[in-house]
């Protein structure tokens, strides 16, 4: 991924960056967390009486469509945008497929701090990049920060959040899995809080209940009320800063460091998950896509010309997202050989019908 951007950006921004450094004072032990400057104000005052009159009135409340929009944070880098543009290919067809459904609007938060040549082909919302030098070289904990800063400016109609990323193919409409004011999540089986518990016990005190209160997620994919999110939200945001000054925890949970905070942040609002298991698959662990809403392509994917995985050597047929970090991938990638797993081919189809129907993709490429 690139380095974010942005270091030329008004001294305002710092100072309002510096006013969003503690949310979760009054939720946190002061004896475990290093204290960080001041408070950020609740983005639940944005909502008022009248977002849960729009709610009802869309049938939030009685049964029908409960539109949520979703948003993907980027950083600007050849790598995430692309990835971006194939994701947002697949987001309007799924949309179209459903005739709208629960599936609302669409935002690409762009964490670089300035717009770039696709604001006109993907919505989207330009945030500021955290400080330079703050992320430490882990350049997601700038998606926190940017949702906050989205949950607070923008005008988002819809009453619910999908939260997605770039690397997400959206294979079939997505319902609003979320039911009674839980939030529904993928488990993810890495993500094992008890296995952590001491360490967990320095953000989540016992007097915040058991730690099987936090459940084995990330911030994404999960569909959640705004109004809840933006309580998260902030706390999320400070508890990946307080986790990644922690040299334990840091070295722990590494590059799911993000995750776990976002886990811990929403045990603490008391937002609970339903867990959603057939919300995504990610090749090449798992085979089929069944009845899953998402193909996730976070891991590479190798083989021989037998159709045989080689993971951890490179094969004779490959693909792997990382493959493309300084450049697009091209149109009319070379399908799987016989035997590869029907989620792997349909990887790869998707992405190659997805390049070869968005505009100018070969002269991006070719930049």
């Amino acid at each position: 991924m690139a380095p974010p951007c942005g270091r030329g950006a008004p001294p305002l921004v710092f100072i309002a960056l510096s006013a969003a450094f503690l949310t979760y004072n009054a939720l946190l032990s002061p004896r475990s967390v290093p204290p960080l400057p001041t408070s950020f104000p609740d983005a639940t005052a944005a909502f008022s009486s009248s977002s849960r009159s729009r709610r009802l009135a869309s049938g939030g409340g009685s049964g029908g469509p409960r539109p949520f929009h979703t948003a993907v944070t980027a950083s600007g880098s050849v790598y995430n945008t692309w990835q971006c543009r194939v994701m947002y290919h697949w987001f309007k067809e799924a949309r179209r497929q459903a005739r709208g459904g629960d599936m609302g609007g669409f935002t690409r938060i762009l964490h670089s701090g300035k717009p770039d040549e696709f604001v006109r082909e993907i919505p989207t919302f330009v945030a500021d990049p955290l400080p330079e030098g703050t992320d430490q070289g882990y350049i997601v904990l700038n998606r926190p920060w940017a949702f906050v800063q989205w949950l607070q400016k923008a005008d988002i109609q819809e009453e619910y959040i999908l939260m997605a990323e770039p690397d997400h193919l959206i294979v079939k409409p997505i319902p609003n899995l979320s039911r009674d004011g839980r939030a529904a999540a993928f488990p993810f089986f890495y993500i094992e809080p008890q296995k952590y518990e001491k360490m967990l016990r320095k953000f989540f005190p016992e007097n915040k209940g058991p730690i099987t209160n936090i459940d084995p997620i990330g911030n994404s994919p999960v569909i959640i009320e705004k109004e809840s999110l933006s309580r998260i939200a902030p706390t999320w945001m400070n508890m990946s800063l307080a986790m990644k000054k922690d040299p334990e925890a840091d070295k722990a949970f590494g590059w799911v460091l993000e995750m776990y905070a976002y886990a811990v942040a929403s045990a603490l609002h008391g937002v609970g998950n339903i867990l959603h298991k057939d919300f995504m698959i990610q090749p090449p662990w798992d085979l089929e896509i069944g009845d899953s809403y998402i193909i996730h392509y976070t891991y590479g994917c190798d083989y021989d010309m037998k159709g045989e995985l080689t993971y951890g050597i490179i094969g004779e047929w490959r693909f792997d997202k990382r493959s493309y970090e300084n450049k697009p991938p091209p149109r009319n990638l070379p399908l799987p050989p016989n035997g590869v797993p029907r989620s792997v081919v349909t990887l790869v189809k998707m992405v190659n019908e997805a390049t070869a129907n968005i505009p100018n993709w070969e002269s991006y490429a070719a930049e």
